[in-house]
């Protein structure tokens, strides 16, 4: 792209031929649904959302065609067509051999890890996810983060945060043996981290030291897409490939990997595990039909796998790929102009406020994330998630509050949904939260769940006069 491309406005490289209406609640409507909610926003009713940002897993515009394709669904029980069409599109597009389809991501998650993990196991990987990291240790084993120093800054500018610190990594197999490492867990474009991608340089490295060890690469390519962008982008050596086949060159130096094919691949349910080792495969999809459906559908309806056939080829393109990350990076720019502390560099999915610096004056027990999330909504009616304190748990074997060293909040755009006018209502709401926030105060819990506490928790404000 020549400098004058990159300086003139750019426009979404589609057209809108529904729409779908929204209603604006009212102040005061806004502050008793939140505390209706619990000052969760995970647990406010859709209808009264003006701009919904809270997760892009689900929540993008599927095409004509996958619309199309929808039409075509093949309901059999067993042997559906488009579990064919999805099997091919998976092949082609990120070159696995097997596929086994499962309702969405955390099906994938929990069939591998229950193939292979064992009690005492170590699962080393580049910073953990909530699903993931509960998944492997509800199969005995323990997750170790090996994730570089800087992805905990949210302040650095490195531009492969998400790559993996290849010293740690050798320093655990070296500590507990390869053998009690079943697989080294690689994501792409690391959410927890603020979408943050890893380098095609750095995983071959990775790739060098597990294959010396016998270790396998399980990657989850949730957002291959959006990391193969960066590596576009960022590392020179691919600057002229497309996109497509640098995602084919990340999955190439992995042994298999978990699907959430509600985020990249634009469709709003379903997601599949993938692998080349066909004994692995035979177990996998025996499994499957245990816990997910028939070998040929997984938890999804016909209609759905073609969409996401259909969709697979779709995140690929290079126009929507640009567009996709290019609003996202729109978003940030508008609230770092504005002096908002976010984490640098802006990722591929989501803008992720700095909750620490943002409040600096509320203690991390004090949850200024989860604060955060709700008075952003009060003040405008948009809705993002928190991604600190809360989501990071209770240590499994302590069981005391984990204190991580992020504290963001994510404000997460669905692909193909809003414009960029929506995006400066939220980057304004953003700034005007900022310009007093010395008068929000801090959060407690009056009801935690077992799992994965960030869902379904209760808060109410913390009496400042006590």
């Amino acid at each position: 792209m020549s400098n004058d491309e990159q300086r003139r406005s750019w426009a979404e490289p589609y057209k809108i031929k529904m729409v779908e209406p929204v209603r604006i609640p009212s102040e005061q409507e806004r502050e008793e649904a939140i505390r209706d909610a619990g000052y969760n926003t995970f647990l406010l009713q859709s209808r009264d959302v003006y701009i919904d940002l809270l997760t892009d897993s689900g929540t993008s515009a599927m095409s004509d065609q996958q619309w199309a394709g929808m039409m075509l669904g093949d309901e059999s029980y067993a042997g559906s067509r488009n579990f064919y069409h999805l099997q091919d599109a998976v092949r082609h597009f990120y070159g696995y051999d097997f596929v086994v389809p499962t309702h969405q991501g955390r099906g994938a998650e929990h069939i591998i890890s229950k193939l292979m993990i064992e009690e005492g196991d170590y699962i080393p990987g580049n910073m953990y996810f909530t699903t993931t990291k509960l998944h492997q240790e509800l199969a005995g084993g323990t997750f170790v983060d090996v994730i570089i120093d800087e992805a905990h800054d949210p302040q650095s500018e490195h531009p492969f945060k998400a790559n993996v610190d290849v010293g740690k990594l050798s320093d655990l197999i070296n500590e507990v043996g390869a053998d009690r490492i079943p697989y080294v867990s690689i994501a792409t474009a690391v959410n927890m981290a603020g979408g943050q991608p890893i380098s095609l340089s750095n995983l071959k490295e990775v790739r060098e030291l597990t294959q010396h060890h016998g270790i396998p690469i399980i990657h989850d390519m949730t957002r291959v897409a959006e990391n193969a962008y960066f590596i576009k982008t960022r590392e020179d050596e691919y600057s002229n490939w497309s996109i497509a086949e640098i995602v084919r060159e990340i999955c190439r130096h992995t042994d298999g990997a978990t699907m959430s094919a509600k985020k990249d691949a634009l469709v709003n349910i379903g997601g599949f595990l993938a692998m080349n080792d066909k004994e692995l495969f035979e177990r996998a999809r025996n499994m499957c039909v245990v816990y997910e459906g028939l070998h040929t559908y997984g938890g999804m309806a016909g209609r759905d796998m073609e969409a996401l056939a259909i969709g697979i080829s779709e995140s690929v393109d290079e126009d929507h790929i640009h567009a996709r990350v290019g609003q996202v990076q729109y978003l940030g720019e508008k609230i770092m102009d504005a002096g908002v502390p976010v984490v640098h560099p802006i990722g591929s999915h989501g803008v992720f406020l700095d909750a620490k610096r943002f409040l600096p004056h509320l203690d991390q027990d004090e949850l200024p994330a989860q604060a955060l999330a709700a008075e952003l909504y009060v003040d405008s009616g948009v809705r993002s998630m928190e991604r600190g304190f809360v989501s990071a748990g209770r240590d499994k074997d302590t069981d005391e509050n984990i204190h991580p060293e992020l504290e963001l909040v994510r404000l997460t755009i669905p692909r193909r949904v809003y414009t960029q006018a929506h995006m400066d209502v939220v980057a304004e709401s953003v700034e005007a939260v900022y310009d007093r926030r010395e008068e929000i105060g801090g959060l407690e819990f009056v009801y935690e769940p077992e799992y994965l506490r960030f869902f379904q928790s209760r808060f109410e404000k913390i009496n400042q006069q006590a």
